[in-house]
């Protein structure tokens, strides 16, 4: 199977800041892992009037370097890409401090009880991210909001659902950049997990952010894009062949998760199975929902569902 062109993110200094563009500077927390790379990467953006874009986890040396950072600056706006436990947790504690108001899309909406994996999995291995539930936006936005507009800034919302149905990239006008969250990130293909999580919005919002003039993407993790639109069209691509697998498979009479698991993915570690069902099951709601699958006893697309091709 084809693989987008990664790049990788080295020399990472923790606790410190650093001047990445004329106008972004770059914060990361030490809480990698594989959900977050090297880390969560905060950005301030601006010169006195400044913008901080997703505060981070909860870790008291990355509260403390975004305090350092922040001397003598005045924050006008946080923004929340979407609320994951290492993107929005910090930010109630900069609101506190600064006054300043927090936008999103909105909070994550609550799962449906049992639509949501077992915390922590029986087996130890982990199947998603946390998501911080607390966080509620001063204010919501919605596509196209312009939240901040200063001599030196220009920032407007672009919400981009699919990692989760709240993510919004934000832009900054003044030097053509995307910060891309979670939704595009430089170092690997992003996690897309039912039953908040949706393939077939997450492959519409990729497309739509191929189709921006950005001249730079500043993922939450990982290393940043110049080559956007071809980065962005692979990944497209990636996930298009992906799903042809999985239909593949379904034709083929694998009708439920774990065989087309065991089929697509022979070549990956046993202990990645679950998560990688997890994927698997986003690519049969979209298949469900374009009319090329069903599930045979008419219910909603599942975990443990069994699928048969139209």
């Amino acid at each position: 199977m084809s693989q987008p062109v990664f790049r990788t993110l080295d020399d990472v200094i923790y606790g410190t800041v650093e001047q990445v563009s004329p106008l972004i500077r770059r914060v990361i927390a030490e809480n990698p892992s594989k959900f977050t790379y090297r880390g969560t990467g905060t950005y301030i953006v601006g010169h006195g009037d400044v913008v901080v874009i997703d505060p981070g986890p909860r870790l008291d040396s990355h509260r403390d370097a975004l305090a350092a950072s922040l001397a003598g600056e005045r924050v006008r706006a946080i923004l929340v890409t979407h609320c994951h436990a290492d993107h929005s947790p910090l930010a109630a504690w900069l609101r506190d401090e600064t006054g300043a108001p927090t936008f999103a899309f909105g909070p994550h909406p609550r799962p449906e009880p049992g639509t949501e994996p077992v915390e922590p999995p029986d087996d130890g291995v982990e199947i998603e991210e946390s998501t911080d539930h607390d966080f509620v936006p001063t204010d919501a936005v919605v596509d196209g909001d312009i939240v901040v507009a200063t001599s030196e800034l220009t920032m407007r919302a672009v919400h981009t659902p699919g990692h989760t149905s709240n993510h919004t990239c934000w832009t900054l006008a003044e030097e053509s950049a995307l910060f891309t969250g979670d939704h595009v990130m430089g170092w690997s293909t992003t996690v897309v997990s039912p039953p908040d999580g949706d393939m077939g919005a997450y492959i519409d919002s990729l497309r739509r952010v191929a189709a921006r003039a950005d001249s730079m993407l500043w993922p939450t993790h990982g290393p940043p894009r110049d080559d956007g639109r071809s980065y962005v069209e692979a990944l497209v691509e990636h996930r298009l062949e992906r799903e042809r697998g999985v239909l593949d498979a379904v034709r083929s009479g694998r009708g439920s998760i774990p065989e087309i698991v065991g089929l697509l993915y022979a070549n990956v570690r046993e202990e990645l199975h679950k998560p990688a069902g997890r994927s698997v099951w986003a690519h049969l709601a979209k298949l469900v929902a374009e009319g090329a699958v069903v599930v045979e006893d008419g219910s909603v697309p599942g975990l443990d569902s069994v699928y048969r091709a139209v």
